[in-house]
């Protein structure tokens, strides 16, 4: 089962200023050629200062820009401005901040910048008195009302010694932030409501009923959906590992009341909802107000069935398309059939605990797709960024 890359295709065109933050730049660009991206740079005279062109050149297996001429050679600002799909000017200095606001080219990366047709991602780097000047707030809104996009700063220790606002967003942010305007438009103009992770059933205040679910596969669909250009809604149980992007709106809850709750809510306003969410089948009848203590040998604990959100959900469904999930331990099949049946679902996403490397817990994931039509698509083993992939396609196709 082959994946295209994360940023296949995709051109980005890095714009280093003097901070000594450009360090940075070494890691960002490994994850921006990993993902399979063209990168291209341009750096200000005094960016050379604090990182290696030769280094960021050998990386990105291209020259690094750093002066209008070249020996006799134009570096043409315009012609790089018009190839990126992406320009991003990381680290973003006060005075490079200015320049950007007030329209100053006296360098070859602004004069590449005043060229650049393409959406722009400003990452800004500076002391923390210096971020919060009021000329560098009036710079930032210019640079926001030009329609760049600027990338929050994090607190933490600066290169002054103190510790506060300022600091860059870290390499990994970055790469999420460009991700996330480099995104696809295949689903744009949809919303899908993605529930992950387990749900806790309380006994009393310190003990709950829980499962072995991490929400890692459905953080996986909720990313694969956010990047095709849908709008993403993620209902998440405690301890689920959560989407990357901020642009996907992500709302807590605790037990399966809650879920239901929210996932019928939020359902009415999707065009596709999955249920990856492992939800208790039982809650106890009661939860008792203080720490229940060990007194008998036996102990017996009423339970109560939980709400079936994926059959409630396939009873009201309509025209949206509907994706269960279902783990089993034996009888796989059948109980898979089963439950594409009574649950009126389009979808119903298997796995088996037989499956080495899949179910709770893993990385990786192996998944046969029963469909309401009776098809039957088996992935092999893969990550679960890359079984997300193969979920999406193998729905929407089918679908």
């Amino acid at each position: 089962m082959a994946t295209a890359l994360q940023l296949e295709g995709k051109k980005v065109l890095l714009g280093i200023t003097g901070s000594i933050a450009a360090y940075k730049m070494i890691t960002l660009t490994r994850l921006l050629i990993k993902a399979g991206a063209a990168v291209k740079i341009v750096m200000s005279p005094k960016a050379a200062d604090f990182v290696s062109p030769l280094v960021l050149s050998t990386l990105s297996k291209n020259p690094v820009y750093r002066d209008l001429t070249n020996a006799d050679n134009w570096n043409n600002h315009v012609e790089l401005g018009r190839w990126a799909d992406l320009m991003v000017m990381a680290p973003l200095s006060c005075n490079s901040l200015a320049k950007m606001a007030a329209g100053v080219c006296d360098n070859l990366l602004m004069a590449v910048y005043l060229s650049a047709t393409c959406p722009v991602l400003a990452a800004p780097a500076m002391d923390e008195d210096m971020w919060h000047h009021p000329a560098t707030r009036t710079n930032l809104e210019r640079i926001k009302s030009y329609g760049n996009e600027v990338i929050p700063v994090n607190a933490g220790e600066l290169a002054s010694g103190l510790i506060g606002e300022g600091r860059m967003a870290e390499p990994e942010e970055l790469f999420v932030a460009i991700q996330a305007a480099l995104r696809e438009d295949t689903l744009k103009g949809r919303k899908v409501l993605i529930t992950s992770g387990p749900t806790h059933e309380p006994l009393d205040p310190v003990r709950f009923i829980a499962n072995h679910s991490t929400g890692k596969m459905g953080a996986a669909l909720a990313e694969a959906f956010y990047k095709k250009g849908a709008a993403v809604c993620f209902i998440y149980g405690p301890g689920s590992k959560l989407p990357a992007f901020p642009g996907i709106e992500k709302i807590p809850v605790t037990t399966a009341a809650q879920m239901y709750e929210a996932s019928v809510k939020a359902f009415d306003t999707v065009d596709i909802a999955v249920l990856a969410a492992a939800v208790a089948d039982y809650t106890p009848a009661f939860t008792a107000d203080k720490k229940i203590k060990k007194k008998e040998a036996d102990f017996n604990l009423p339970l109560i069935k939980t709400k079936d959100i994926l059959k409630d959900l396939g009873a009201r469904k309509g025209g949206r398309l509907l994706i269960g999930f279902a783990l089993e331990t034996d009888q796989a099949m059948d109980n898979a059939r089963k439950k594409l049946q009574e649950k009126q679902a389009d979808f119903i996403v298997l796995n088996t605990m037989q499956d080495p490397g899949a179910g709770f817990g893993y990385e990786t994931n192996k998944v046969t797709i029963l469909s309401s039509s009776g098809q039957i698509s088996q992935s092999n083993l893969a990550t679960k960024p890359e079984i997300a992939e193969f979920i999406i396609q193998t729905a929407l196709v089918g679908a």
